[in-house]
């Protein structure tokens, strides 16, 4: 009878706090916390988060615009108006229908562009 009921305090809680029986549940209960993960692949990873394929970032101008850098990669022109409307492609799928007012190439030290800085208002 007294194992019986022991058993029957830890299945429905009813040691008081303080007591013997209490403190080995909360240390099993622990235990099952802390050593699991170690013998038992629960899949938690978090999900990778893939950027952008175009690799567009966007930044407030701090008026009404907005400046988003854009991969010269995903600019497929080489001529001034041809480079606008292939900025244009880019930029209107992420934020909708746009004006460029300007843009800049970012080039790195050896004079390759690598970005442009594109200037945008709505």
């Amino acid at each position: 009878m007294g194992i019986g009921r022991t058993i029957r305090g830890y299945i429905w809680w009813t040691h008081s706090r303080g007591n013997l029986h209490y403190d080995i549940m909360v240390t099993i209960i622990l235990l099952f916390i802390f050593v699991t993960p170690l013998y038992v692949d629960f899949n938690d990873k978090p999900a990778e988060r893939t950027p952008h394929p175009t690799g567009v970032v966007v930044q407030p101008d701090g008026t009404e615009g907005f400046i988003y850098r854009v991969d010269a990669s995903a600019v497929k022109a080489t001529s001034g108006p041809e480079i606008t409307q292939s900025l244009k492609s880019v930029i209107e799928p992420i934020s909708g229908e746009v004006r460029i007012e300007r843009y800049e190439a970012v080039a790195d030290d050896s004079g390759r562009v690598v970005a442009y800085k594109v200037w945008v208002k709505r």
